[in-house]
C-alpha cells in the first residue's frame, strides 16, 4: 500500500509498535501453519486407476449439464446471415434457475412458453440493444469468454414496463453458446452501499497474508485498482503513529481473544479516516483464528465535522467567557460615566433625568453620554453626546470626551469654545475617532440655556404639552467631532419658562432603516406629544424620571441597532442661585 513516507527514523515508539505488530502476525502465522501440518489433509498414495469398462455411463447431455449450473443459464446457438455475420441466437435450452428467475420477474404469459426453441431477440426484443449482440460476437469470433458487467433492458408488461438487470457472461460451448447471468440488482446495491455508506470490507488469510476485498475497496482507501490490496502489515504501515496503538490491539483482540473488536486508523498525509470494525474467523468454534473479516467505513467527512464543532465550541466558548468579561468591564464603566440624578439641581430651579439603552448586541454600554454638573461659577453643564461605533472601542473614545469637557468646563470658557477644545480632542485621538454632541449651560440668573450642536439631533422644547425642535444656530448646525482640527462652532440662547422641558437624545432613540432624519425627528416628537396626552408629566424628579422612562418605551424596540439615550433638563420655579 503507497504512503508518502516511511515512519521517521527518530520515531523510536512507532517503528516499536510496528515491530510489536509484525510479531503478532508472524506468530498467529506460525500457529496456522503448525495446525495444518498436524491436522490438514495427507498427501494420499498413488493407486493406479483402471481403465474404464464397457459399462462406464455416458457423459451427461447438455441439458443435465446447464440444470448442475448453480446460476440462471441458457444454451444458445448462433444464427448468421448470407455474408456470415452473427444476426440471432436461437435459445435451446435453459436451466430451472433461469426459469425460476423468470417467473420471478415477469407475470405470466408475458413472454412465449420455453417449450421449444426460440429467437433470444424475439423473444426479448429491446436485448437487441444492449451490450449482448456485441457479446456473442466476440465470444463467436475471440472463442474466448466474454462477460459484461452490467446489461439493462425492458420487458413491457400489462401493468407497465419491467426493468432488468443482470451481469451477463457469455462463453464458448462447442458450436453453441453458454448465456449466464446473476441478478444484478444484489451486485448493484452491494456496490452503491460502498459508494454511498464509504465502504468496503475485505478477509485477511492469516496463514499467507493472502486478502479477498470488496469490489470499491481500492476505490475506498485511495488506492490505483492496479495496485495489491495491502496486507495487514502494510496496512499498518500506511497508518499514522499514534494509529498504531488502537490497530495492535484490535488485531490482539480479534486474532487471540477470538472477539470482534475495532479501532480508528487515520492514513499517513492526514487525507483519510477510517473506523475497521473486525471479527476473527475460524474453522471450528472455539478454534484457531485462521482470517480476519473486516469492514472499514471511511469517517473523514465526519470527523472534520465533529473537529469543525468542537472548534465553533470551543471558540463560542471564548468568545462567551469574553463577552462576560466585557459586560463586568462594561457594567463598572456605566455607573462611572453614567450619572444618577437626584435633587443635587434643586437650587439651581431645575430638576434632571435621564435613559440610557445600551445596544443590546454589544457590551451593554457604547459610545452615549451625557452629564448635568454645577460648575463653580454657579451655572450648570449640560452635555450629551454620541461616539462612534460600539462596545468597548466606543466606551473608550466616549470616557475621554466626557472627561475631558467636565475639565474643560472649569475654565468658565464659552460653550463655543469648549466644544472647539472637545474637537481637537477627537481629532488627536485617532482616525475615524468622531463623535456628535450638544455642549449647554445652564444660566440660573437668566433662565436659558445656552448650546452648542455638533452634528448632533437638535434639543426639542417641550411646552404645555407641544414639543418643537430647538432651531439650529445661526450658519446650522456644526461640524462633527473629529473631523477637522480647527473648526469653529456657534452657540445659540433657549429661555425656559416654568415647567419647559429640554429634551436631548441620541440618533439610536429615533434612527430607522433605511435613514431619513427628518422622519426620525417627527417620530420623535410625535412620542413625545402622545406620551404627555396620555399621562401629563407630573412634579419632582420621579415624575420626570417617570416622563422619559414613557417616551424611550414608546420608541424602543427590537428594530433598534444603537445605543439610545434621553436627557430631559425641566425648569421648576423662579431663578436659581446665579
Amino acid at each position: 500500500m503507497p504512503v508518502d513516507d516511511p515512519p521517521p527514523a527518530g520515531d523510536a515508539r512507532a517503528r516499536l509498535e510496528l515491530r510489536a505488530i509484525l510479531a503478532l502476525l508472524d506468530a498467529q502465522r506460525r500457529r496456522v501453519t503448525v495446525y495444518a501440518e498436524r491436522y490438514g489433509p495427507r498427501p494420499a498414495e498413488h493407486v493406479p486407476v483402471a481403465a474404464p469398462s464397457a459399462a462406464t455411463p455416458l457423459p451427461p447431455s447438455s441439458q443435465e449439464m446447464i440444470d448442475a449450473l448453480p446460476m440462471p443459464a441458457l444454451l444458445l446457438s448462433p444464427v448468421f446471415g448470407e455474408k456470415g455475420e452473427l444476426k440471432d441466437a436461437v435459445c435451446l435450452a435453459l436451466n430451472p434457475e433461469a426459469r425460476a428467475y423468470g417467473i420471478s420477474r415477469l407475470p405470466e404469459g408475458v413472454t412465449p412458453p420455453w417449450d421449444k426453441p426460440g429467437s433470444l431477440y424475439e423473444r426479448f426484443p429491446s436485448l437487441a440493444t444492449t451490450t449482448i449482440p456485441g457479446l456473442l460476437v466476440d465470444v463467436h469470433r475471440k472463442r474466448t469468454p466474454q462477460r459484461s458487467d452490467t446489461v439493462e433492458w425492458l420487458v413491457m408488461t400489462h401493468a407497465g414496463p419491467v426493468r432488468v438487470n443482470a451481469e451477463v457472461r457469455i462463453a464458448p460451448c462447442g458450436e453453441h453458446f453458454l448465456l449466464t447471468w446473476e441478478p444484478g440488482s444484489r451486485l448493484r446495491m452491494a456496490a452503491a452501499a460502498q459508494r454511498l455508506m464509504r465502504t468496503c470490507w475485505a478477509e485477511w488469510n492469516l496463514g499467507d497474508d493472502g486478502i479477498q476485498p470488496s469490489r470499491r475497496f481500492h476505490h475506498v482507501l485511495g488506492l490505483a485498482e492496479d495496485t495489491p490490496a495491502p496486507s495487514l502489515f502494510h496496512l499498518a504501515e500506511a497508518v499514522t503513529p499514534d494509529s498504531l496503538p488502537f490497530l495492535y490491539q484490535m488485531l490482539y483482540d480479534v486474532i487471540l481473544r477470538k472477539r470482534t473488536a475495532e479501532c480508528e486508523l487515520r492514513l499517513r498525509g492526514g487525507a483519510r479516516t477510517f473506523r475497521m470494525v473486525a471479527e476473527p474467523v475460524r474453522i471450528t468454534p472455539g478454534g484457531l483464528t485462521w482470517a480476519l473479516r473486516a469492514v472499514l467505513i471511511d469517517v473523514t467527512t465526519d470527523r472534520r465535522r465533529r473537529e469543525a464543532a468542537r472548534r465553533a465550541e470551543r471558540a463560542a466558548r471564548r468568545e462567551h467567557e469574553r463577552a462576560e468579561a466585557v459586560a463586568e468591564v462594561a457594567a463598572v464603566l456605566r455607573d462611572a460615566v453614567l450619572p444618577h440624578f437626584q435633587d443635587e439641581l434643586d437650587t439651581y430651579g431645575v430638576e434632571a433625568a435621564a435613559v440610557y439603552r445600551p445596544d443590546a448586541r454589544e457590551a451593554g454600554v457604547g459610545g452615549d453620554w451625557y452629564k448635568a454638573r454645577s460648575l463653580p461659577d454657579g451655572r450648570l453643564l449640560v452635555a450629551l453626546g454620541d461616539a462612534r461605533g460600539h462596545g468597548l472601542s466606543a466606551v473608550t473614545l466616549m470616557a475621554k470626551l466626557r472627561y475631558a469637557l467636565a475639565g474643560l468646563a472649569y475654565t468658565s470658557e464659552s460653550v463655543e469654545q469648549l466644544t472647539r477644545w472637545l474637537n481637537e480632542v477627537a481629532c488627536a485621538d485617532a482616525d475615524e475617532s468622531t463623535a456628535t454632541a450638544i455642549v449647554a449651560r445652564y444660566h440660573p440668573d437668566r433662565t436659558l440655556l445656552r448650546w452648542t450642536c455638533a452634528g448632533h439631533p437638535r434639543p426639542v422644547l417641550l411646552r404645555d404639552g407641544r414639543a418643537t425642535q430647538l432651531p439650529a444656530p445661526a450658519g446650522g448646525a456644526g461640524l462633527t467631532l473629529g473631523v477637522m482640527p480647527g473648526t469653529a462652532y456657534r452657540a445659540t440662547e433657549t429661555p425656559m419658562e416654568p415647567g419647559d422641558i429640554v429634551l436631548m437624545y441620541s440618533d439610536g432613540l429615533t434612527e430607522r432603516r433605511p435613514a431619513d432624519p427628518d422622519q426620525d425627528t417627527r417620530r420623535f416628537l410625535d412620542a413625545v406629544e402622545g406620551c404627555c396626552r396620555a399621562s401629563a408629566p407630573r412634579p419632582g424628579h420621579a415624575g420626570l424620571q417617570e416622563c422619559v422612562e414613557g417616551i424611550v418605551a414608546r420608541l424602543d424596540g427590537p428594530h433598534r441597532t444603537d445605543d439610545a439615550t434621553l436627557l430631559a433638563l425641566r425648569r421648576t420655579g423662579g431663578p436659581g442661585v446665579g
